[in-house]
């Protein structure tokens, strides 16, 4: 799939699914954040570097379920039938 024909791609999930996947990117962008003010306290540039290669995995992962979330309606629960 190329990136033009997933640009326009719309999908539904559920509230359940966004709410989980915004809690994984709150807490990847925060891990970011900790693990980069880490990076100070190394010393080692072998273990900076990996440390660094780190934080932008991390980045990377919170930027695509934040483009997949835009993408995504949430899908509205079905109404319940009064019998």
């Amino acid at each position: 799939m190329n990136a033009s024909s997933a640009a326009g791609e719309s999908f539904e999930i559920s509230l359940r699914f966004r709410e989980t996947l915004e809690t994984r990117i709150a807490r990847l962008e925060r891990d970011a954040a900790l693990d980069e003010q880490m990076l100070a306290r190394l010393t080692d540039e072998g273990h900076r570097l990996r440390h660094r290669r780190l934080v932008v995995v991390q980045r990377t992962e919170a930027l695509r379920m934040r483009l997949f979330l835009d993408r995504a309606r949430t899908r509205q629960p079905r109404p319940m039938i009064a019998l």
